[in-house]
């Protein structure tokens, strides 16, 4: 059994709770409130820290180890997210063709959904085809907070 670890970033748009094993982040998701905090592996602090620089606009990539594990189907969606830009959006239909799934859009939506490391895996990126914000498990004022931040803080 691993040790589990908890600890909070308080972000612009609300608490963010953190859990991490030793060696790896297990998730990252909005919270109304904070749980009792543990010690802080360092991968904590580096997360911790890593969110605290995007959300100062001066981190665009994470450079974390993550574990996330679902389906291969859900893996393979979440290892999508990652080829999305910083600033930039998709949407579930192209993510859908982009797995090799081109009619598992609702399914995709539901994958996003499950996703336990928001930020990092950006599923926030992640638009209706017809450029609206549909579905996003923090909340569509903070998707839409976070779609915002990240174009007024480009770098070019």
């Amino acid at each position: 059994m691993i040790n589990r670890y908890i600890g909070h970033y308080e972000s612009p748009i609300g608490w963010i709770e953190i859990e991490t094993s030793e060696e790896a982040i297990l998730s990252i998701i909005f919270v109304d409130e904070r749980k009792v905090q543990t010690e802080h592996p360092e991968i904590m602090v580096n997360a911790i820290s890593q969110l605290d620089e995007y959300f100062k606009g001066t981190r665009m990539q994470f450079d974390l180890k993550c574990e996330i594990s679902g389906t291969a189907f859900q893996e393979k969606v979440w290892k999508q997210l990652l080829e999305i830009s910083y600033g930039e959006t998709t949407s579930y239909n192209e993510i859908a063709k982009a797995v090799g799934s081109e009619k598992a859009a609702r399914a995709i939506g539901n994958t996003n959904g499950k996703n336990r490391i928001s930020i990092v895996y950006p599923c926030h990126r992640v638009i209706g085809s017809n450029g609206s914000l549909t579905g996003y498990a923090g909340g569509l004022e903070r998707k839409k907070w976070l779609l915002e931040h990240e174009k007024t803080t480009m770098i070019f």
